[in-house]
């Protein structure tokens, strides 16, 4: 296990305040061709949403402090299926969110040398970033933090720019700009604005995918710091470019405003530090999903959705087969669009949303299923239903603006989701291989028969590994849920079902004998009861693990009632089920 050093508030604030903070560059732009003058309401609006989130993603994480985001909350709450559909979207979110966010910054970098190959430039940028956080997280934390200084530092240099030009101007473009017409009522205008701003806060579910890096406490602090951050720059930053830039300039430097803004209120100093901000800060974000998808695929590694093969850490804690994984996804995507990014936009828009929806569900599913859990704050029903019901809002917005981002994030996803749950079901997969070659073992009986026994080998290993619940007692029906979860999501022959007691408490005869019933009507499941003298604990757990072999979290407990000795994050990684 590696024992490398937890980031601390400042730190994991800067990794996933890069992705977020960096909106302000093209969001504003974006909310104004839409909402025109009154684009700021929208991104106010959008701070309000997100301030919802806080409390939604304090209170899943709280309770289910592991790596993994909506996954992790799934994946205790529902099925495994259901938990990997929310992971291929975060997959998917931050694939389009590195390639697009290191192509965006390499094309600001061209703005300012213009000798430099974007195409090249990006997939540079992509391999920088792939060696860094090889070197490891606090590493890496030490250059999101300058980066994140500096971002912020330059963005309320702008503002103040900003305000100070159009004090001295008198106000005269402000008073022009909000007499302008605008497309349809102000209602449809705001909804508008709304639908692409939320664009804005891609980046806020990256803190819950690395929370075991992170020092306790820190997790919530990094929820505040983001929204901070963004419901005062975004807002701020669009009513600056209201009363600075006419607003049918607005679209004529949309990929640019903000370098533009600069250039009007001070020069051409200024703008190109804002042109520099774009390129560090932007690569920030490369940075982020680099982070976030680490400790994202790390979690579906270990749950043996993704191949083992993959979770091998290096002296630094990181691991590199992942992250070289996914650094060739994202050069995969460079070559497949041939530099061309715009359709990405899609996969961007339609998984990030998506991936908040599935957080606001996973939130109702834990306050049904796991009511019990200690939780260091509580969102009210009608509060997730409300956040939901925006982020659905802004998808049906999106939908509307683009009608093609849907169709492109569907070429996207379906292979995606498609080739999840191949993995997912790879036991049954091999199977029907097997199949498949026995009947050509006629034909082709030498080399089929050196494909049945390979096959063969690997459905074995599969199979083989064990799986632990800890029962509570003589509960015969949670003990046949537990058993048809295993059953269900789980690639086993072999379930061991613990039960730890006292000197003063003994097992019934009467559980022993409807466990043998259990036993004889799971046939595929072989079932060995144990029951240890002890007290159940994350010692215990250790100790288990360490003897028998098994990865905690291939053990399995029920939902903790109110009276439970210890948080679900101190059980070394155990998973609830029911």
């Amino acid at each position: 296990m590696s024992t490398h050093k937890k980031l601390k508030e400042f730190a994991a604030t800067a990794i996933c305040g890069n992705d977020i903070t960096s909106s302000c560059l093209y969001v504003s732009a974006l909310a104004i061709m839409y909402a025109g003058q009154y684009a700021w309401i929208s991104l106010l609006i959008v701070a309000g949403v997100l301030y919802l989130f806080r409390k939604i993603y304090g209170e899943a994480v709280g309770a289910l402090p592991l790596n993994g985001g909506a996954y992790n909350i799934l994946l205790n709450t529902t099925s495994k299926s259901n938990a990997s559909i929310a992971a291929c979207l975060t997959i998917l979110s931050y694939m389009a969110t590195a390639v697009l966010s290191a192509s965006e910054a390499m094309h600001y970098l061209h703005s300012l040398v213009d000798s430099i190959s974007v195409f090249w430039a990006t997939i540079g940028l992509l391999t920088f970033f792939l060696l860094l956080i090889m070197a490891g997280i606090k590493e890496s934390s030490n250059v999101a933090i300058f980066i994140f200084v500096f971002h912020l530092a330059s963005m309320l240099f702008l503002i103040g720019s900003g305000i100070w030009f159009a004090y001295t101007n008198d106000f005269s473009i402000m008073s022009v700009n909000f007499k302008q017409p605008i497309n349809g009522s102000i209602p449809v205008a705001l909804f508008l604005g709304f639908s692409t701003a939320m664009l804005g806060i891609s980046g806020f579910e990256s803190s819950a995918n690395f929370v075991e890096e992170q020092d306790k406490g820190v997790f919530r602090k990094t929820l505040r710091n983001m929204w901070i951050a963004v419901s005062v720059i975004n807002p701020l930053m669009a009513l600056v470019i209201i009363g600075v830039v006419p607003m049918i300039e607005v679209g004529q430097h949309q990929e640019t405003l903000l370098s533009h803004l600069g250039s009007i209120t001070g020069g051409s100093n200024l703008g190109t530090l804002i042109s520099i901000d774009a390129v560090l800060v932007l690569s920030g974000a490369v940075l982020t999903s680099y982070v976030g998808v680490s400790g994202l695929m790390k979690r579906m590694s270990l749950d043996r959705i993704l191949p083992q093969a993959l979770i091998k850490e290096n002296k630094s804690g990181s691991s590199p087969r992942i992250l070289f994984v996914f650094f060739l996804l994202c050069v995969s995507v460079l070559l497949i669009t041939n530099g061309e990014l715009r359709p990405l936009a899609g996969v961007y828009t339609m998984s990030f949303l998506a991936v908040m929806a599935y957080f606001g569900f996973g939130n109702f599913l834990l306050k049904i299923k796991r009511s019990k859990l200690p939780r260091p704050e509580y969102a009210q029903p009608y509060v997730v239903a409300i956040a939901i019901f925006a982020i659905i809002v802004a998808i049906y917005g999106n939908i509307k603006l683009h009608p093609e981002y849907l169709v492109v994030f569907l070429q996207y996803f379906v292979p995606s989701i498609v080739l999840i749950f191949l993995l997912l079901n790879r036991k049954f997969v091999l199977q029907y291989l097997l199949v498949v070659i026995k009947s050509f073992i006629d034909s082709f009986k030498k080399h089929a028969r050196i494909g049945e026994v390979l096959l063969t080998k690997k459905i074995n290993r599969l199979t083989q590994q064990e799986f632990v619940y800890f029962s509570k007692g003589d509960n015969i029906s949670q003990l046949n849920k537990a058993i048809l979860y295993v059953e269900e999501n789980e690639i086993t022959k072999k379930l061991k079902i613990v039960t730890i007691v006292d000197e003063n408490k003994q097992v019934s005869e009467d559980f022993m004998s409807d466990f043998n019933a259990l036993d004889r009507a799971y046939p595929e499941i072989k079932l060995e009861y144990i029951q240890l003298e002890g007290k159940f604990g994350p010692d215990l757990i250790e100790e288990l693990s360490q003897k028998w072999k098994i990865p905690t979290n291939f053990m399995f407990i029920s939902s903790p009632g109110d009276r439970f000795s210890y948080r679900v994050s101190e059980l070394n990684g155990v998973r609830l089920i029911m």
